[in-house]
Formats: structure tokens, sequence, C-alpha cells
């Protein structure tokens, strides 16, 4: 019987999930600009034994007609936001346990700074940090704005990303011995020489040559997530990732998609089960399973086709509104409709598959209503939702949920207070091995990655020596 990591999927901005609900009165998302709102919720999320709290983040926003989009703005779809990694050191310090992840996308930028970022924020939480690995999204807009001529290939930014990560893991693994940090007082001696190591890295699109500055921070290099789920993103999760998140469809395709990543990283040399493999949760919870359906009436009644179409074009670079309702996405595709290099599963995921026909674009608008890049849902009382977690987790295979706010603090309270001490009881929760983030997501002590030497870690092969 698995036991079971739950985290908390957030932005620093004003909602979650591509879904309307800050307006709602139980909500305090649009208190994001307010530091006290997070402090609130990673005291909660502390004490009630939650994971971590993670960061979702980017640069993009839906695009229809060329420009923004209207109903982005008015619904507060994906747009506006702050850079969260900048909050970490003031929750850090007022939890204990707790971790915290935070996305970052390659390509930006070189390795170079996001390596010193993050072993800054490792030693400011004590070695409580995971890095979400992601090659972008809203790749349209992300273009405009950082002036390229074009949006990068899918399969070019994976390719990067793999040279990416690979790089900032040399800076973080290969540069500094442990005792290379000497500080000796009394021979004035700071650094030996001799116990840190030139980079020396030429790739197809990073090259690094010389000394990265930042001593070893507790678990030298962060706890790596990745949250792609076409088959570039699998493969780059099972060379890389310690926690992967996985697309909630339905529990059949998610245990395909959870054998598929935990056989690519045996094949890489890895044992699988390491990895600990998450899915997206929106759970609403109540004292009543009455109450929880009402609240859920209210959430869905908030939605319209302007926040799905707004989302899913922001993710795919799709107008669903723009299209046919009773035309397929399947035969947008084959009469030439614009795919482009954005979102690729959430377009696959409608064209059809396992002799299922394609569903309508009228369907695909009807069934992300509520939805948006949510995963699993539960309405219940707390007993039910309990339930329903653990027969999901036994289906897929999955290791975990990033349980996904629809009321902001309300909810994560709600599943902390009524639903996690149940799972506990069952015996489904465990406890933590140690005080990193990396212990406590394996499960054993161990603060760093095992260097018994440099290909030792995953993804090891593309290290500089």
């Amino acid at each position: 019987m698995t036991n079971l990591h739950f985290g908390v999927f957030e932005v620093y901005a004003p909602q979650v999930g591509g879904t309307y609900s800050w307006a709602h009165p139980l909500c305090d998302a649009a208190d994001y600009l307010d530091p006290e709102r997070w402090v609130r919720m990673a005291k909660i999320m502390d004490r009630t034994g939650y994971d971590f709290l993670f960061f979702a983040d980017g640069f993009g926003y839906p695009m229809q007609n060329g420009d923004i989009s209207a109903a982005c703005l008015s619904a507060a779809i994906n747009f506006s936001g702050l850079d969260p990694s900048t909050i970490i050191p003031i929750l850090a310090r007022e939890t204990e346990k707790l971790g915290f992840v935070v996305t970052a996308t390659t390509g930006m930028d070189h390795p170079l700074p996001l390596s010193r970022r993050f072993s800054t924020l490792d030693h400011l939480t004590r070695g409580r940090i995971g890095w979400n690995v992601v090659t972008g999204a809203s790749q349209n807009a992300v273009a405009e704005l950082f002036g390229h001529p074009e949006m990068v290939a899918h399969d070019t930014r994976y390719e990067m990303a793999e040279e990416y990560v690979s790089l900032a893991r040399s800076y973080w693994e290969q540069s500094w011995d442990d005792d290379a940090l000497v500080a000796d007082a009394d021979s004035g001696v700071y650094i030996d020489p001799s116990r840190i190591h030139r980079t020396q890295f030429e790739g197809a699109h990073y090259r690094s040559r010389g000394y990265f500055g930042a001593p070893p921070s507790p678990q030298r290099t962060p706890v790596i997530f990745q949250a792609g789920t076409s088959p570039k993103g699998r493969a780059l999760a099972a060379a890389h990732a310690e926690g992967v998140f996985v697309q909630a469809t339905t529990p059949e395709h998610t245990a395909a998609a959870v054998a598929d990543i935990r056989r690519r990283a045996a094949d890489a040399g890895r044992d699988p089960d390491e990895i600990r493999i998450m899915a997206g949760l929106t759970a609403i919870v109540d004292e009543t399973q009455e109450g929880a359906e009402q609240l859920w009436r209210e959430f869905h009644g908030m939605q319209s086709d302007e926040v799905v179409a707004a989302l899913y074009a922001g993710n795919t670079g799709i107008d669903l509104l723009k299209l046919d309702p009773d035309k397929t996405l399947a035969e947008v595709v084959a009469a030439g409709g614009v795919v482009g290099q954005m979102g690729t599963s959430n377009i696959e995921r409608f064209l059809g598959r396992d002799g299922s026909p394609a569903p309508t674009v009228r369907q695909i608008l009807d069934d992300l209503r509520g939805k948006g890049t949510r995963g699993f849902r539960i309405v219940g009382d707390a007993e039910h939702v309990a339930d329903r977690v653990a027969e999901l987790a036994d289906q897929t295979g999955l290791d975990g949920f990033l349980f996904e706010p629809v009321f902001g603090t309300r909810d994560v309270e709600a599943f902390g207070e009524l639903v996690l001490p149940r799972l506990r009881e069952r015996g489904r929760l465990a406890a933590p091995a140690g005080p990193t983030l990396r212990e406590r997501m394996r499960e054993r002590p161990g603060a760093r990655l095992e260097r018994a030497g440099k290909d030792s870690a995953p993804g090891a092969a593309a290290m500089p020596a």
C-alpha cells in the first residue's frame, strides 16, 4: 500500500487552475499581493502535514485574435502575476517542515543565474526547495514578449531543456567538494583552491567555462520535478526528475502514463520506484455531502465558454470559439488548421484514441467547463473524499496528488483539517524521514543525491567532467 504525498498547486496570481473563482465570497485568492495571505496558507499546510507548496509560473498569457484575451483579463485567467521565488524566504521563516517547489522555465536565460538562485533558496530554506522544470507555456505570447521572431519548436525546447538541466546539475554537483569552504581565520584561507572545479560544458545550445560561485547547499541539487506529459517530456522526466506531475484524465489513462514513466526510468538505469509521480486533484470538501455539492454548483455556475476558450488558447494556440462547434479537432488538424508547437498533450487528448470517437468542439468546451488545467475532481464530505483519494491512488499507481484549491486558503484548510487526518489514520501518509524536501519525498534519510561518482546522478552522462 503506497504512502501518499500531497502538495498544493498555487500561483503567485489571483487564482489557480485556469478557472474563474476569485470573485466568490469564500475565496481569498484576490489577496495574492498581500504576503500575509501566503503566510496564513503556509502555516496551515505546515501544521496539517502537506509535503510542499508548489508554485506554477510563466511569462505568457492567453492570446486570441493575435492579442491578449479579453476573457483572461476580466476573469484573471493566467494573468496577472508575480515572481514566486521571491516570497519563498518569507514563508520558509514562518514554517518548520513544509517544502517549496518553484517553477522555472528552461530556455529563458542561461542556466547559471537559475542555478545560483536555487542554491540561494536551498540555503535560505535549509534544504526545503524543489525546482519544477518546464519548457514554457503560452509560447506565442512568450515569443512576442522576448522579441523572438517565432516560437521555438516543441522538440527543440526539450533538447534545450536536457542541456539546461544537465549544465545546472553540473554546477550543483561537480563545482565544489564538500570541504572546499574552509573559512580558517588562523591560516587566512577561506576556500581551498584544490577543492573547487572548473566547469567545461560545450553543448549545442549552452556553453560554460569557469567557476560556479555558490557554495554547496543542504541538498546541493534542488529536488527536481517535471510536468511535461508529451513523449519528449516523459523522456526528460525519466532522465532527471525525482517528482513527476502527470495529467489526470481517466484512471486508466493516468495508470498508463505512470507505468510508461517508470519503464522509461528503468531503461535509463534508475530505480523507477524512487520517482514520486503525482497528478492534480480538485477536492471540494465540506462537513456534509450536501454542503460540498452546493459549493461545487456555485463554482461551476461561474464558468463560461469564454473562460474555457481563453485558457485553451493560452495552452495550445487554438481558439475554440473560432472553430465550427460541430466539427472535431481532428477534422481541424486534418484540414491544415493551425496547431503549432504548443500544448501537444492538450491537443492529442481530444483527437480520439483507442477506438473512441473524437469529440466535437462543442463537446470539448462542455468537457473543459470548470476543469481548466485541473486534474481529478472529488466533491463530498471528508470520509467520501478520503475514500476516493485512496481508491484513485490504488487504481493509477500514483504516489500522491497536487491539491488544486477552488476557494483559496479555505479549501487548503478544509482538506488539511478534514481529509489528511483520515488518510493518516489509515496509514497512507509517511512521516518525514528528515528535515529536507528530498528526504521527505524519498521517505528515507539522505538530503543529497548519491555522489559515488560523477555518473551516479540521473542525467550525469551529459555532465562535463
